[in-house]
């Protein structure tokens, strides 16, 4: 419960950073009866949660690194997701083509212990060892939605059509995708419709201790502020070790290492809904992913990263290499003109003095201070595992909070997710039955990003005309004013970049006339609010 000391309101947690993990904790905590304050620096997931490879995934290629519970706990987490979000996350199967060129990283545990057993395999991932992989992936996580692995022959199989020949044999399993920067958002803004205040393009400037609670001053729209909290939360990804040297000031021997990983969209180039799992001779991994209807999402790089985490883009260098690695499997080779779009993202891994940025561990750490008010740091994690992230902070603050309420996330929707994980068609069906002047594109468009919301979006605009003016690409005025003031967007960016993907089928001109509107619609005070 939210107390007043002066002019100066208490909240239980302050939250400082608003991407998956802080507004993960956000929603947690509001929903235990916890009063929450988050702040962010700039748009909600606009740093590492819009810069994924947009999947829920259990990461196959951490068992190599003997990562068993991190493992178990994103295969676990697959399912409960999907159930609670199935507008935004869905199953897919992937294709993971057989070659014995394939090849371990030569630091790998796995790799390792093999070199000492087969040494004659000179480095090699033998097709018995891959399949043995994907039966543990398909029995550590209690598996009852998504379907086992299956071997795939490629001559017969249509996803052997777009490779080259001598690709004859696969394995083929399950993975679930997921819209990130949406995951966020709408985490977001279940934090509020639970009582949490969120406030973006919000930069702490300092957080000091004085007795038993923290005080935060804040510098966004309204100037400069001051809060008082019983504890601070410092989920500031590839930020949160200058927040502790430099917000909070605090001494400490613990620190991140910054991953850059990079991914570029091309054209699509295969005509069928699976992904494909590359292995490198190098001993890397990348993902070919259907994106967006008209495209294919390739990546990732690991790169460290020595600038600030806003700086991040991917390198010609990198591009050329996705672009190289994806042509050693498509028959067609895939080039620069191919390409039309690239992103990349900072992942700000625990420093646990891995050799390599690949073999650096994915897994979160959670570092509770208790000299005075908690604070709590979140080091590292996957967008897989953020809501048992979430319980687990939660977990370390439990004694703080005796009054809290106990866990109550798992398989509970987020906003626009309550109807059946299997249920999008007939969803997809019923709005465009109602609304018979949406395309098919524009419906499932809107099923797959608000799901039940779509309805409440639309209202009772008869014809595409009532829903104001259109920026092009299914985009309405109706979308833009609900994006600003259910889902805190401000700009032209948020919207086609983060909160959709529609930059990629918008025009410059339209993108700048979208921003005129938003700025002239935010200055008359639009502001997120509970229903």
């Amino acid at each position: 419960m939210t107390q007043q000391t002066g002019q100066t309101a208490i909240a239980d947690l302050f939250i400082i950073g608003g991407g998956i993990n802080g507004c993960g904790i956000a929603r947690d905590a509001s929903g235990r009866g916890l009063s929450v304050t988050l702040a962010e620096q700039g748009d909600l997931a606009q740093g590492t949660s819009s810069a994924s490879t947009k999947l829920f995934h259990g990461g196959l290629r951490y068992l190599e690194y003997f990562e068993f519970r991190l493992v178990r706990e994103a295969l676990e987490e697959r399912e409960t997701l999907l159930v609670a979000m199935p507008h935004i996350s869905w199953p897919m199967r992937f294709v993971l083509p057989l070659s014995p060129n394939m090849r371990f990283e030569s630091d790998t545990p796995t790799s390792r212990l093999l070199r000492w057993i087969m040494p004659w395999a000179r480095g090699r991932r033998p097709a018995w060892l891959i399949r043995l992989g994907l039966l543990m992936y398909d029995t550590m996580g209690g598996r009852k939605i998504l379907p086992a692995a299956r071997s795939v022959d490629l001559t017969r199989d249509p996803a052997g059509r777009a490779l080259k020949p001598e690709f004859t044999r696969a394995f083929e399993y399950s993975d679930c995708w997921v819209e990130d920067s949406r995951l966020v958002a709408l985490n977001a803004r279940d934090a509020v419709l639970r009582g949490a205040k969120v406030m973006t393009r919000t930069r702490v400037v300092t957080a000091e201790r004085q007795g038993d609670l923290w005080q935060i001053t804040t510098d966004g729209p309204h100037g400069h502020e001051v809060h008082a909290a019983r504890a601070v939360v410092n989920a500031g990804g590839p930020w949160v070790e200058d927040i502790i040297r430099n917000v909070a000031r605090i001494n400490s021997s613990e620190g991140v290492r910054l991953v850059r990983g990079s991914h570029i969209v091309t054209k699509r180039l295969f005509d069928h809904d699976r992904c494909y799992f590359f292995q490198g001779t190098d001993g890397r991994i990348i993902f070919a992913i259907p994106y967006e209807q008209d495209f294919t999402l390739i990546g990732t790089t690991d790169k460290d990263h020595t600038s600030a985490p806003k700086d991040a883009v991917c390198t010609d260098e990198e591009r050329d290499y996705l672009l190289a690695f994806a042509s050693q499997y498509f028959a067609k080779p895939v080039t620069r003109d191919d390409v039309v779009w690239t992103y990349a993202g900072v992942r700000p891994l625990y420093n646990d003095g891995a050799k390599s940025a690949t073999a650096a561990t994915r897994d979160y750490v959670l570092s509770l201070d208790e000299n005075g008010p908690p604070l709590l740091n979140v080091f590292g994690g996957k967008i897989t595992t953020y809501r048992r992230l979430a319980e687990s902070a939660l977990a370390k603050l439990a004694p703080r909070f005796p009054a809290a309420k106990p866990a109550w996330t798992a398989r509970v929707p987020l906003p626009g997710g309550d109807f059946p994980h299997d249920g999008v068609a007939d969803l997809t069906a019923r709005l465009a039955r109602q609304y018979p002047y949406l395309t098919p594109y524009w419906a499932a468009r809107m099923i797959r990003a608000y799901g039940t919301d779509a309805f409440k979006i639309l209202g009772d605009a008869g014809t595409a005309t009532a829903l104001g003016q259109d920026f092009g690409a299914t985009l309405s005025e109706a979308e833009v004013r609900w994006l600003m003031t259910k889902e805190f967007a401000v700009t032209a960016a948020d919207v086609v970049w983060r909160r959709s993907k529609l930059g990629l089928r918008m025009t410059a001109d339209q993108i700048t006339a979208l921003d005129q509107f938003m700025v002239g619609a935010a200055s008359r005070a639009f502001s997120p609010a509970a229903e």
